[in-house]
């Protein structure tokens, strides 16, 4: 009975936000060696980092409940090393859907405003979201930072507000040079911004750029969909932002309205990134209204990004 409660749980998100059912039993999970002691794994929902070594495992995201043992068979096809560390790089169910299962194998780690919108559910663009049960909450949550040290690795969760959500945390591999970025970053398509989760795209953008700034060229970046990238990827994605952000301002600074904008394929310079659930009129969507109003929930209390 459990176990079909917690079922429930981790379906909810990615069944809004998908236009066909999940067929769990034909997911195959994919393991690539990214480098150092970091590991990307592609399955139904959000790739999931881990580090590997002689200390354990520490995972980042997990995906959803009905995949969490093709994960942890996975990961005991590298080491027969305990996992040490979950980390969540945001609140949605298709990278904390593991969690009920994960967390009752090790400390799950967030951000503050995780651990708040998984205890209260809540509302997206594409659903009502229903509270968490105990066992998927962190149990250790930070604001700004934190870091695990773990397999020679200074691995840091960095709090990134207000971009995807607004208890976003990118996660630096600094001895193996991988950076994975969560929802902040879609390689490859329009990415999915919560605005009622506290997100905008203006937030999106600049986490974006303090990622840029920081991380060395051949850096790798793992998003939070999309294949493995690099810095160029990253910039190009951030680059799609600003453009498509400054396109649908200066149709709203004319006073033309949403449908107006959809009507007149607004982004169809940008089509080739509507290849996933956010279409181009959904993301214009998304864009209109991030840039009419201020993000809804929860705030970091300082508003910048913080390291």
């Amino acid at each position: 009975m459990r176990k079909a409660i917690l079922l429930l749980f981790p379906v909810l998100i990615l069944a809004s936000l998908s236009a066909f059912a999940q067929d769990f039993s034909k997911v195959e999970i994919k393991v690539t060696k990214v480098a150092g002691t970091v590991y990307m794994l592609e399955g139904a929902g959000g790739n999931i980092g881990a580090s590997i070594g002689d200390d354990g495992i520490v995972i980042v995201d997990d995906e959803y409940l009905p995949l969490a043992d093709k994960i942890e068979a996975a990961l005991k096809g590298i080491t027969d090393k305990p996992i040490k560390f979950i980390l969540n790089t945001h609140w949605h169910g298709d990278h904390t859907g593991g969690n009920p299962h994960f967390g009752e194998k090790a400390p799950i780690i967030a951000q503050e405003n995780v651990r708040k919108r998984l205890a209260t559910g809540g509302k997206t663009r594409f659903g009502e979201i229903k509270p968490a049960p105990k066992v998927a909450l962190p149990v250790v949550t930070f604001e700004d930072k934190v870091s695990v040290h773990l397999n020679g690795e200074d691995i840091r969760a960095i709090h990134f507000p207000n971009g995807h959500t607004d208890g976003d945390a990118v996660i630096f591999f600094t001895q193996s040079n991988v950076v994975h970025m969560g929802d902040d970053f879609f390689n490859g398509t329009f990415p999915f911004i919560d605005i009622d989760s506290g997100g905008s795209v203006q937030g999106m953008i600049a986490g974006g750029e303090k990622v840029l700034a920081e991380v060395p060229d051949d850096v790798k970046i793992i998003p939070g969909h999309g294949p493995l990238g690099t810095k160029a990827d990253l910039r190009k994605f951030i680059t799609m932002l600003k453009e498509t952000s400054a396109a649908v301002q200066a149709g709203m600074k004319k006073g033309k309205t949403l449908d107006q904008l959809k009507k007149e394929k607004v982004l169809s310079k940008w089509d080739a990134y509507g290849k996933s659930f956010i279409n181009n009129d959904t993301f214009t969507e998304i864009l209109f209204d991030s840039l009419s109003k201020k993000s809804t929930g929860p705030k970091n209390s300082h508003g910048h990004v913080k390291q």
